[in-house]
């Protein structure tokens, strides 16, 4: 199918071209979209550069945001570029190294059957390599604090290495999202499932970044635990909005 990586920056110039490389060692077909938020480190012009070269030209893409609004938008952004160009298939991965390209295979075959297909790093117990206890900790427990509220029934609810199907895209009506952080991954499946949309997880490990900072805060955090809240309340008005949008999509 026809699938395209989208990826958001800031301050990322020690990592994109290594992620650029690793990815299309593994897929040379693949297409890719950067959405950078002018960073001040120059990852923008890196990327403008990586996009010129002759043996990727129109399959690299740049979208340069003159705006820092958030992670989610910064997303929405890219989403919205990609489903503006036809692409079947829409693939989410972070700029730091941590999801490995090597599992893009295996998840574009497991989309044949389902509609979202989450890169997970707790299937099968805790997948991740380098993380401080601390953080582990609060990640592991925010995703069972999620399902607990939601029903998601999840593992990794937070995991930002998904690949999703333009029509579960089209139907969750992205304008509207109101997270801004990472909870902005909790509201995408929690839209998908309101709408009966089918998940599958595939096993990863992740690695944390070993170049660059992280860009965790508190108010990400207060955002992450307030949203699965927000979304249960709010649950049966959600389903009605999207059901109306969806209906109002053109059928594939």
């Amino acid at each position: 199918m026809n699938a395209i990586i989208v990826v958001p920056t800031y301050n990322e110039a020690e990592n994109v071209e290594r992620l650029v490389a690793a990815v299309f060692a593994q897929m040379p077909d693949i297409h890719m979209l950067f959405v950078d938020d002018e960073s001040p480190d120059g990852t923008g012009d890196i990327l403008d550069n990586l996009a010129a070269l002759p043996w990727i030209a129109g399959r690299l893409h740049v979208l340069h945001r003159t705006a820092k609004d958030g992670f989610a938008r910064a997303y929405i952004a890219g989403f919205q570029w990609a489903l503006a160009r036809d692409y079947d298939l829409i693939i989410q991965m972070d700029a730091d190294m941590s999801h490995d390209p090597i599992y893009l295979p295996r998840m574009i075959q497991a989309s044949d059957k389902f509609d979202v297909v989450i890169g997970s790093r707790y299937l099968n117990g805790v997948s991740v390599v380098n993380w401080p206890l601390r953080r582990l900790l609060l990640s592991y427990g925010a995703n069972r604090y999620v399902n607990a509220i939601t029903a998601l029934n999840v593992n990794d609810c937070t995991s930002g290495f998904k690949i999703i199907h333009r029509q579960v895209l089209e139907n969750i009506a992205l304008e509207t999202i109101t997270a801004s952080g990472y909870s902005f991954q909790v509201e995408l499946l929690f839209r998908a499932h309101v709408l009966q949309h089918s998940f599958t997880e595939i096993p990863i490990i992740f690695a944390d970044r070993t170049l660059g900072e992280s860009k965790m805060s508190g108010k990400t955090i207060r955002e992450a635990f307030f949203m699965p809240l927000k979304l249960r309340l709010n649950r049966e008005r959600l389903r009605r909005q999207l059901t109306q949008h969806a209906d109002r999509q053109p059928a594939d």
